[in-house]
């Protein structure tokens, strides 16, 4: 158990899955099948020592509720720690603009102010990626800094990390200055969102920044105070993905199927916990081909699938032909559909449209419980 409270965060504005956040928050969209998104920051605190974790939501809590449970799944010790879920209680919280994460922080102050951690360790539920949070806070104390930011440098910001932080360092890791990613450049520092500090001045920077602004979120105060306070950047150099549009979920869900790539993320003795089901293993036909795919358990599959992710419960019909696809749990389709770049949500029914098809970098999507 290390001294740190872990703080969930739902991030900015910039932050929209397209079709999928309709219906819930995006820490709880379903991720490879079996997993939700907020199961990856959950377990690498849990996994570093963190035992008490305030979760924040925006809006449409029921999925995340459903999801997170007591906790108990997620290895957190109930009798020394906790999992508490936590959302902006006042009217201005409900109107648009003003439903952001300092003021989500700001309605549950009293949360934070109750804990007995020292520290903080705030990270966002859209950030895919495993990372040993006690190794940044130690890290953190021995550079004596006021904030520690998370980072990566990566060589594809034209490509991914669209509306993201980028950092500015010098050669001692201390950021200088920040920008918004706007896909000029290939290659930059980006700040993965996650931060590191003590728990008063998390409250002190919260309180300034309403102060400053009602429209303020955390990440213009820390913009702010890059000058006055000594903010450090600590490199982190495995696999993680940004899930801020619904390209970007497509193309991660597309890139872990390959066993080396997810290596990076699943690694040994760092387990990902999620909310078990009870269910029959998937079953395989007589014609079925799957080639390159991740079926979940619960599957019943007649058909051919190539580089697809099916969730739960997914019943693919004889003559079906699917490629390259993520296909939300408990979702049926009928005979001889073909589908192709396309990401079809939870229980949809497809029987009589006999194709769907969108692009690699504009995949089609279907909508949850949509029959068509």
């Amino acid at each position: 158990m290390i001294d740190a409270l872990g703080i969930v965060s739902f991030g900015n504005d910039a932050i929209r899955v397209e079709g999928l956040m309709d219906y819930r928050p995006i820490s709880a969209i379903s991720f490879l099948g079996r997993y939700r998104m907020i199961d990856f920051v959950i377990s690498n605190m849990t996994n570093s020592g963190i035992e008490n974790i305030k979760v924040f939501v925006k809006k449409q809590p029921r999925s995340l509720i459903e999801q997170l449970g007591t906790g108990r799944h997620y290895n957190i010790n109930s009798k020394r720690g906790g999992l508490q879920i936590l959302y902006g209680e006042t009217d201005d919280m409900t109107s648009g603009i003003y439903n952001h994460d300092v003021s989500a922080y700001k309605a549950n102050k009293e949360f934070i102010e109750d804990a007995k951690q020292e520290y903080v360790i705030i990270a966002p539920g859209y950030m895919v990626y495993s990372i040993n949070f006690e190794e940044v806070l130690k890290a953190h104390k021995e550079s004596h800094a006021d904030v520690t930011v998370v980072y990566k440098s990566i060589d594809t910001a034209n490509e991914n990390f669209f509306g993201c932080t980028t950092l500015e360092l010098d050669d001692a890791k201390r950021i200088t200055g920040t920008a918004v990613n706007m896909g000029r450049y290939k290659n930059r520092n980006v700040s993965l969102d996650t931060y590191v500090m003590t728990r008063k001045l998390f409250l002190d920077l919260v309180d300034e920044a309403s102060r400053i602004s009602s429209l303020y979120m955390f990440r213009d105060i820390l913009r702010d105070c890059v000058e006055p306070l000594n903010v450090v950047g600590y490199a982190y150099k495995g696999y993680c993905a940004c899930i801020n549009s619904l390209p970007a979920y497509y193309n991660a869900s597309m890139e872990l199927i390959d066993h080396k790539v997810a290596k990076d993320l699943f690694k040994p003795g760092w387990p990902i916990y999620t909310r078990t089901n009870d269910s029959v293993p998937a079953y395989y036909g007589e014609d079925a081909k799957v080639t390159n795919c991740l079926i979940a358990n619960g599957c019943r599959i007649e058909g051919e699938l190539e580089n697809c992710v099916l969730g739960r419960g997914v019943t693919v019909k004889k003559g079906c032909k699917i490629k390259n696809a993520v296909i939300l749990p408990e979702t049926y389709i009928g005979e001889d559909t073909t589908i192709e770049y396309a990401v079809v949500d939870k229980k949809v029914v497809v029987k009589s449209v006999k194709e769907i098809k969108g692009t690699e970098t504009a995949p089609a999507y279907i909508k949850r419980r949509d029959r068509i």
